[in-house]
């Protein structure tokens, strides 16, 4: 006797077959032929699975407490349920992630493996939905529209804050070596021209501020996106719902996810509304900007390394060219630049999305929840790889860096309060014409004696508000 491959499932549009295997149903098999689009399943990004388990526990839970369903079929969604939050069947997690449908494929997805899994804990057979249903008993007092999107959030929230944790991670590295480097002098430049003296320490601190500014804002951001419409069912009325489900539902929620969720005061308005995940998109563009101008510095900075600036060296990380022996190329900065780039491409995509929502409803979030994941993802990565395989290995040219402080144009600035600014105009002007040091050329004049200069170039005296040294007479 040959073994059973297919099942075969039944839905408006007739009947399908199904893998006899698969915990999915006729729903996803549909979406599996009519979405063949990014070739990335909803599988990729294992919080919103999660996000999905965790809802669907708390609505079984909240309409057993609601008598709407029995306890015998509620134990066994909040079973299954249980598994998949701890990773089981993500394999089952199938559809294509950009979809049509708001995000109908995703939730239809979810129920069958849910109801299936379940029903196969009670030990019927999969497909077999007599005793438990993916729309009547999964699904009970939901719509995707109030599911999906609290989903988003869900999943967002994590993603937040797996993103912070790295975040944090990069910031205390440029911490790390803006003290390591707290007595390096160097010359600040604007519009790449020398301007005045500065420490490395100083330039490597503003990055660790930047980052941390930015840890704020996502946390910030985070609070947004706990205001769920789960209970709005359709388009925000709640029909189909009992009229104490929502708050219960929320309830349950918080609990399960340990995500402080608030049930929002205007469900109709929350189920057509995307602008937290608008603001969020936002937030992760500021950083994609910030992350991308440090990169452009570190990879300026150590430009070279003979015939560039070569202020800082960069850890090695790979060969650098097919043809030219020895290069080596700044490819971790670079590979955060393209990150970046992405960023800010996904924010234009969400933001487009956003907008092109209609009335009750946005069909669109399938794209804003790829979009974010993805930014969000790679944001993450981006900041540990660029902790861990560059930042933490970063060194200084600490006596070339004193030597273009101490031949830079930009140094009689500092000078100008012990010489007096038209010693300091002759000074500037012979130096570049003569391609002569200014220290040098201090010297030479007898403006200052070389104790003197020392006691001016010392990081502490150069680089913060102070008065001008007193010599003694």
């Amino acid at each position: 006797m040959q073994p059973i491959t297919e099942r075969i499932e039944h839905d408006l549009l007739g009947d399908l077959a199904v893998p006899a295997v698969a915990y999915y149903g006729v729903h996803t098999v549909r979406a599996i032929e009519n979405f063949p689009i990014s070739g990335t399943q909803v599988s990729a990004y294992p919080e919103l699975i999660r996000a999905l388990a965790d809802i669907k526990e708390a609505a079984s839970d909240a309409n057993f407490k609601l008598g709407l369903l029995d306890e015998k079929r509620a134990q066994a969604i909040a079973a299954a349920c249980q598994e998949i939050r701890h990773g089981k069947l993500h394999d089952q997690f199938v559809v294509d992630v950009i979809q049509g449908g708001a995000g109908t494929s995703t939730n239809m997805n979810a129920n069958e493996v849910i109801a299936n899994r379940a029903i196969e804990l009670e030990g019927f057979t999969k497909g077999d939905y007599s005793w438990l249903h993916p729309n009547e008993h999964v699904n009970m007092s939901q719509s995707t529209n109030d599911v999906y999107p609290t989903a988003l959030r869900l999943a967002g929230y994590r993603g937040i804050y797996s993103l912070i944790d790295a975040m944090e991670m990069l910031r205390k590295s440029f911490a790390g070596k803006a003290a390591e480097f707290a007595d390096v002098l160097k010359m600040g430049r604007t519009q790449l021209q020398d301007a005045v003296p500065m420490t490395l320490g100083q330039e490597f601190s503003t990055y660790a501020v930047m980052l941390g500014e930015d840890i704020e804002r996502l946390r910030e951001a985070s609070l947004l996106i706990c205001e769920i419409n789960l209970g709005a069912t359709a388009i925000g009325t709640g029909i189909n719902a009992h009229p104490d489900y929502a708050a219960l539902v929320c309830r349950r929620l918080a609990e399960i996810s340990t995500i402080p969720v608030v049930t929002s005061p205007n469900l109709v308005e929350a189920t057509q509304d995307c602008g937290s995940f608008v603001q969020v998109s936002g937030v992760l563009k500021r950083i994609a900007v910030k992350l991308s101008k440090i990169c452009n510095d570190l990879r300026l900075l150590s430009s070279g390394p003979r015939a560039g600036f070569g202020e800082i060296n960069l850890p090695a990380r790979q060969a650098g060219s097919s043809i030219m022996p020895g290069k080596v190329n700044p490819v971790i900065p670079e590979v955060v630049n393209q990150i970046a780039f992405e960023v800010i491409g996904n924010d234009v995509t969400i933001s487009f999305a956003a907008e092109a929502g209609q009335l009750q409803l946005n069909a669109f979030e399938p794209i804003i929840a790829h979009s974010l994941f993805k930014s969000v993802k790679h944001l993450r990565a981006g900041c540990l790889v660029l902790a861990e395989l560059c930042i933490d290995g970063i060194t200084a040219n600490r006596e070339m860096l004193r030597r273009n402080v101490e031949s830079s144009i930009g140094l009689v600035t500092a000078l100008n309060p012990y010489i007096g600014y038209d010693n300091a105009t002759r000074i500037a002007q012979e130096a570049l014409l003569n391609n002569e040091s200014v220290y040098d050329l201090v010297l030479a004049k007898g403006l200052l004696s070389e104790a003197q200069l020392k006691e001016i170039l010392k990081p502490e005296v150069l680089t913060q508000p102070r008065p001008p040294v007193v010599f003694a007479a």
